[in-house]
């Protein structure tokens, strides 16, 4: 009879001493426990891996010899020669002893062709025969697919021969019985003494495994779940319990051995109908069969430092198949446990040899396809626990790949990358119930993870960049321009971005065509939020500030090529991307630091205008040209404020002008309303119009009472209150004089300003061409101002400061006796005040509302002046001379104004003096007609009375009708008192 393990020949490189192939075994599961826990989960007994590895060896023996054709045979370990290597060679069937499978006894041969590693994308080993290296004398090699597996999983000679003699046992006393029908364990417990073990205390070591493997598959983890009253669970307990204080008696006729046997047959034979199977379930309930299954997949690789693949897989993996039935596995189960084998294996030997993640991603692609094709609820959980340990693994380095790839090691990303993805595809396409709720076409996974992979990583990767950048900072803060920390890391994140571009994305590209993009967006981001809250903490514009700023734009346009370059052939053409990436604006930045220096100087110059002029007393002789001081000075400002602006270290300063401009024309604007304010206007002095009344005939004395009474109601009219309140003339003189000059320096500053503008960047020069550089609001606030200040002057001093010579002398009482010499006599020296006083410029243009204000004061006097006035036909003459006498005033003999324009001013009182003498009979009749014109059939039974329009004219019936109330004669009262009942008397 054929022996089953030999010494190995020259086919293979294995140098496997078992004291030393359980060293290293020992270590590597050590490497597991620290470094990747175990998908299938707790067997909630405590296994060693040892312990578990003799039990999945001694079913792999069991399962392989029940498939053979051949019986049993045993021979004792004393009459085994080890042969030579000739005879080894050519008797590849030689002694063992035990021996009954066909394929534990084939012959290892070349596997240069492995169908597996060629399946699996792997090549086979370069080694031939011809030129392995010589065994040493003594030193054993295996030449069966039997024996290497012993070695393999570590199992020594003397274990092995007990196994195989235990089995002959088993076989010999259960003749015709497969394995399927037998308990393994404790068939073998009813087989072994004490005697068959080096001492007692290996003999119980070994006798606890086994009680343990059968509580750990019939209690703790059944094929079916057990009733909680089962009376065999209950007896297996006990019995079980009893053993830990002491062995068991497992003699074949012993009691305990006996109810043993009962308890344990009677749960492992249970059906789901109460009935009893031939078929045996001890070892194949979930995880406990994949832990024994992940040991026998562990003999596929070498025991090396790279744990790389044998090169005898397929040999091995036939006979590893054999335990399926034993086990409970299928092919399903098989590919789950093989891919984490290969994956694990990659792991725990340090990841060196790239060919297990290749094979361990190969192998995913068949676990993919049995994911879509079974709804097994234990195999996904199973399946959902192992690619989540995967995916763990993986992501953990995926999420900050910068740190764990580099040049040297880059050719492994692609494969880890590869298997993460698939795991995750499989879990989300294929076990999640929420992704099959959705539309599947809505969610790309792959591209979801790399997208989060990348994200991830380059975000970590600039933290990093970040601190260095600051370690780099404060290690040259003793240089005397140190770099700001976000120029210096600008540059730094200018360089991952080219890192990423030409190391990573190329990898990450097959998943995700826009990767580089995704990159360098999140890096923008990343970036964007730190310049943020630089800005935010800036307060004023500094060369550090400005060089960040120039370094973030540099780095914007840099990621941005980037990105567009990574999206030229995607559907939007990069549209999703950029809108990722907000621009930085670095010269919005700036434009918005210029524009809070700008508030802030404009904010302080209006402060200091209200305080000043509050102060200000507007004294003629102040200064030479006569204005305000606090005028001067807020122009000071104004221009100090511009020298400052085109200072800054800005590349903008066209573009931020306006800004500028506005705000200092409009606290220009604020002076010169504050300058006019309290002055009053035109119409603050003109009195309002006493009520219409006719004159007394023939009476030419007042009484003094009456007269008193009368002036001092007239004076009521005139508007004396605000004319009190308002400056005097020469500080009225003074502010004309301060508007006036703010006009002429506002002219200087924009030629200054436009001078600066052609002094900036070349870049900026064409902006300043079309740049409207004016003060528009403080220009036309000065001339609206000065307009309104000269009429103020004008008619403060006609009808406030004169109004005793005009409006209660002038014409008082007898015409002849109160004429308008005294009113030319006080306007002399106010004439002469406004010509030494009043700016060159500005002069004219007062006196001729000085001439304005005094015309109208004139025809108020006659049209309006109250029943203290009559005017007869023969006064005309006096009238018309006083005007011409008011003429010559202004006319200074060809030294005052033009006389065109004093033609001209004059033009109403001319039109209007004719009507005084006119006959009263046409003046009424030239009423009636007005009136019946204007109202039609509604003056056939009364006149009604015109309205007071101030428009004098002699086409107007209001002007008519006080001609004829100021009118001392007989026909005009009688017409007054029948058509309109005026009284004589206010």
């Amino acid at each position: 009879m054929a022996r089953l393990f030999r010494d190995r020949g020259t086919l293979g490189d294995f140098k496997r001493e078992t004291d030393s192939n359980s060293m290293r075994l020992s270590s590597s599961a050590a490497m597991t426990a620290a470094d990747l826990a175990s998908p299938y989960g707790q067997l909630g007994r405590a296994f060693s891996d040892p312990e578990l590895r003799d039990t999945a060896y001694e079913i792999f023996v069991a399962a392989c010899r029940s498939t053979g054709s051949r019986p049993l045979t045993y021979i004792p370990q004393s009459e085994r020669t080890p042969p030579s290597a000739d005879r080894v060679l050519s008797s590849p069937a030689s002694s063992s002893p035990l021996s009954s499978s066909s394929s534990l006894q084939r012959s290892l041969t070349s596997t240069a062709a492995s169908k597996m590693k060629k399946a699996l994308g792997i090549k086979s080993s370069k080694k031939s025969p011809g030129k392995e290296i010589s065994p040493a004398k003594g030193s054993k090699r295996p030449v069966t697919v039997g024996e290497l597996m012993r070695i393999q999983m570590g199992i020594s000679e003397k274990a092995d021969s007990r196994i195989r003699r235990g089995l002959l046992r088993v076989a010999a006393s259960q003749l015709g019985r497969r394995m399927e029908s037998m308990v393994l364990p404790l068939e073998l417990l009813q087989q072994f003494k004490v005697s068959d073990f080096a001492d007692q205390q290996e003999y119980e070591a070994w006798q606890l495994r086994n009680l343990k493997i059968l509580e750990a598959g019939l209690l703790v983890h059944p094929f079916r779940p057990l009733g909680k009253s089962d009376v065999a669970a209950q007896r297996l307990r006990q019995i079980i319990h009893g053993a830990s204080e002491g062995p068991l008696e497992t003699g074949k006729n012993s009691e305990s051995m006996q109810v043993l046997r009962s308890a344990v047959m009677a749960l492992a034979c249970r059906t789901s109908d109460g009935s009893v199977s031939e078929t045996c379930h001890w070892a194949d309930g979930f995880p406990l069969n994949l832990h024994l299954y992940q040991m026998l997949l562990e003999a596929c690789f070498d025991n090396s430092e790279d744990g790389s693949i044998i090169d005898e897989i397929d040999e091995v993996l036939e006979l590893i198949k054999k335990t399926w039935t034993i086990l409970g596995i299928n092919q399903m189960h098989h590919n789950l446990c093989f891919t984490w084998a290969l994956f694990h294996r990659f792991v725990t030997t340090g990841q060196v040899d790239i060919d297990l993640l290749f094979a361990a991603d190969t192998q995913l692609a068949e676990v993919a396809k049995d994911a879509k094709a079974t709804k097994d609820s234990a195999y996904s959980k199973i399946l959902s626990s192992t690619l989540s340990s995967i995916m763990g693994w993986t992501e953990k380095r995926l999420l900050a790949y910068h740190d764990t790839f580099n040049p040297s090691n880059i050719e492994s990303m692609q494969s880890i990358v590869s298997l993460g993805v698939s795991a995750a595809k499989i879990l989300m396409e294929d076990i999640s119930q929420e992704y099959r709720r959705k539309r599947r076409e809505e969610t790309d996974v792959a591209r979801s993870r790399i997208d989060t992979y990348i994200r991830s990583s380059l975000r970590t990767a600039f933290a990093q960049r970040m601190e260095q950048a600051d370690s780099s900072r404060r290690s040259s803060k003793n240089q005397s321009t140190p770099t700001p920390v976000l120029a210096i890391l600008a540059k730094d994140i200018g360089d991952l971005a080219s890192k990423e571009k030409t190391l990573f994305s190329p990898i990450l590209k097959k998943w995700h065509p826009l990767s580089a993009g995704v990159a360098v967006a999140t890096l923008h981001s990343c970036y964007g939020n730190e310049l943020k809250q630089f800005i935010s903490g800036v307060t004023e514009l500094t060369p550090d500030t400005v060089q960040v700023l120039k370094a973030a734009d540099k780095l914007e346009k840099d990621l941005v090529h980037i990105a567009v370059e990574d999206s030229v052939d995607s559907d939007d053409g990069g549209k999703s991307l950029i809108r990722e990436m907000p621009p930085y604006e670095a010269e919005s930045a700036i434009a918005n630091l210029v524009k809070t220096w700008i508030k802030t100087r404009v904010d302080r110059l209006k402060e200091w205008v209200d305080r000043n002029l509050q102060q200000e007393v507007w004294n003629p002789r102040a200064n030479r040209e006569n204005c305000a001081p606090s005028a001067v000075e807020v122009l000071r400002i104004v221009d100090e404020t511009l020298d400052a602006f085109f200072q800054l270290p800005i590349p903008m300063h066209p573009a931020l002008l306006p800004d500028l401009m506005i705000g200092l024309d409009r606290s220009l604007q604020h002076y010169i309303s504050k300058a006019k304010s309290g002055c009053g206007t035109r119409n603050t002095f003109i009195p309002a119009l006493p009520a219409l009344t006719r004159c007394e005939v023939g009476s030419k004395l007042w009484k003094k009472k009456e007269k008193s009474h009368t002036l001092q109601k007239r004076r009521s009219q005139v508007g004396s209150t605000n004319g009190d309140n308002s400056p005097g003339l020469p500080q009225l003189c003074v502010r004309m004089n301060t508007l006036h000059h703010i006009r002429i320096e506002l002219d200087n500053l924009e030629k200054k300003i436009r001078t600066c503008l052609r002094n900036v960047e070349s870049a900026q020069a064409d902006m300043s061409n079309g740049l409207d550089v004016k003060f528009e609001i403080s220009l036309a606030a000065c001339q609206e101002g000065i307009q309104q200040l000269c009429e103020a002057t004008a008619y403060k001093v006609i009808f406030h400061d004169l109004s005793h010579v005009l409006w209660d002398g002038l014409y008082v009482g007898e015409t002849s006796a109160s004429r308008i010499d005294p009113l030319l006599k006080e306007l002399d020296p106010t004439l002469e005040m406004i010509s030494t006083t009043v700016h060159g410029r500005v002069r004219n243009r007062v006196i001729t509302a000085l001439m304005k204000a005094s015309f109208d004061g004139f025809l108020l006097v006659l049209l309006a002046g109250g029943p203290l006035r009559a005017f007869s036909c023969r006064d005309s003459q006096i009238i018309e001379e006083d005007f011409g006498s008011l003429k010559d005033l202004y006319l200074a003999d060809g030294d005052g104004l033009p006389g065109e324009l004093v033609e001209k001013a004059s033009t109403q009182v001319r039109n209007v003096l004719p009507l005084f003498r006119t006959n009263t009979e046409s003046l009424i009749e030239r009423f009636k007609c007005m009136i019946a014109e204007t109202y039609g059939s509604a003056a056939k039974s009364r006149y009604p009375l015109p309205p007071t329009s101030g428009n004098w004219s002699p086409t107007e019936a209001n002007t008519i009708l006080r001609v004829l109330c100021y009118r001392n004669d007989e026909a005009a009262t009688r017409f007054l008192k029948k058509t309109y009942n005026f009284p004589k008397k206010l």
